[in-house]
């Protein structure tokens, strides 16, 4: 029985990077105005874990980010544009 405990715990341990999976979402942050937004924009979703790359584009309004969706969520990114003080939406 103790076996077959850590078996599953080794299988377990070893397929959990497996669940996780990368997600892409784009971002519509119509508060961007000028050259600083986008640059504060990035500082705040770097901030948040999971995220592993962002781009921002000024002319657009908008924020490409690419997290681990084990480790973060779309709301996290969210709060994460609102508190820099630049509120966003999921764009479509």
């Amino acid at each position: 029985m103790n076996k077959f405990i850590m078996v599953l715990a080794l299988f377990a341990a070893l397929s959990a990077p497996a669940w996780a999976a990368t997600q892409t979402v784009t971002l519509s942050v119509p508060g961007m105005k000028c050259a600083a937004c986008p640059i504060t924009v990035k500082k705040a979703l770097n901030k948040v874990e999971g995220v592993e790359n962002i781009e921002v584009n000024l002319e657009k309004k908008e924020a490409l980010v690419t997290f681990d969706d084990a480790k973060t969520t779309d709301e996290a990114l969210l709060e994460a544009t609102k508190n820099a003080g630049y509120p966003s939406t999921v764009h479509p």
